[in-house]
């Protein structure tokens, strides 16, 4: 099994390295850079990504600290997002009911492309699938991509009000508290 971090000089020669399908997965409410991000680099590893798009139940048993679009919503959004970049034909979206979705079949599937926050989720799918004796997926992290003040983009602080979706901070600034 390979686990790729970026942007690591060591291993950008294996983080090109095309798949023939990877999987990411995600709730992508508020389509953010660090969404974009990901997505764009499950492309550029996969000739094909299949990407599991969580549920509206599986959402509400995550406990999120903040409303979140209904699934028709985050899908319209991702399928916009994919198209314009051309990518929509190289895509398959699937509903995302739990952590592992269609990850412990034995498919054609040979990597995973996570988010830092994420990839302990991508090492327990691989423990779950060496129980069934299925070959470990590679693994390809991607590191959160920092807001103006160098804290990681994220769906809950754009729900806040503290960033907008590029990660520029929203509200006074400290230097202008005068």
């Amino acid at each position: 099994m390979w686990i790729f971090r970026e942007p690591d000089f060591w291993c950008k020669d294996l983080q090109n390295k095309k798949f023939k399908v990877v999987a990411v997965g995600g709730t992508f409410d508020e389509l953010h850079k660090g969404h974009r991000t990901l997505l764009l680099k499950a492309f550029e590893v996969g000739e094909q990504v299949m990407i599991g798009l969580c549920t509206d139940e599986f959402v509400s048993r995550m406990k999120k600290p903040h409303i979140t679009a209904s699934y028709e919503e985050r899908l319209a959004e991702l399928k916009g997002f994919l198209a314009k970049h051309g990518l929509l034909e190289r895509a398959t979206i699937v509903p995302l009911n739990d952590a592992y979705g269609v990850t412990l079949s034995g498919g054609c599937l040979e990597a995973l492309v996570v988010s830092r926050e994420t990839e302990p989720v991508a090492i327990k799918i691989n423990e779950e699938r060496k129980k069934r004796q299925l070959q470990p997926l590679s693994i390809v992290v991607v590191e959160m991509v920092p807001a103006e003040n160098h804290t990681p983009i994220s769906t809950t602080r754009i729900r806040k009000g503290e960033i907008d979706r590029e990660g520029r901070l929203i509200g006074k600034r400290p230097h202008e508290n005068y």
